[in-house]
């Protein structure tokens, strides 16, 4: 079974936003869904932080668009995993010490991202973000 095309744009437009930087977080934050959550590795000391809302989500993001302004994302594939979408991706920025590799897990309901969890490959490099 394959990523629908919807679902797919979506993600693609998740990045396309993050890419953008703080431009880019009015859209980025409206990809949400007003109940949504997001798990993420960078805000937490190293440990996974949840944030439920979109309130919430908003302001994680304008906090990492405005740290990490040169972001270039570099999708390696977007999967079906279970019933979740996988995307796999390699990310770039001057304040990080080198590449950043990693894995996003989204569930989405009604064309919105209801769920979002961030997983890094090594978690050497998260405090960086």
């Amino acid at each position: 079974m394959t990523v629908k095309p919807a679902d797919r744009a979506l993600v693609e437009r998740y990045f396309r936003a993050m890419q953008a930087g703080p431009d880019g977080t009015d859209e980025l934050v409206g990809l949400f869904a007003d109940d949504a959550v997001y798990v993420e590795p960078f805000s937490g000391n190293g440990q996974a932080a949840t944030h439920r809302g979109k309130a919430a989500i908003a302001a994680v993001f304008r906090g990492m668009t405005d740290r990490v302004r040169d972001l270039v994302v570099t999708v390696h594939q977007i999967v079906l995993d279970g019933n979740q979408i996988r995307s796999e991706w390699t990310c770039t920025a001057a304040a990080f010490p080198g590449p950043v590799r990693g894995h996003d897990l989204y569930t989405i309901r009604d064309g919105k991202i209801a769920r979002l969890e961030t997983i890094l490959a090594s978690s050497a490099n998260a405090s960086s973000a």
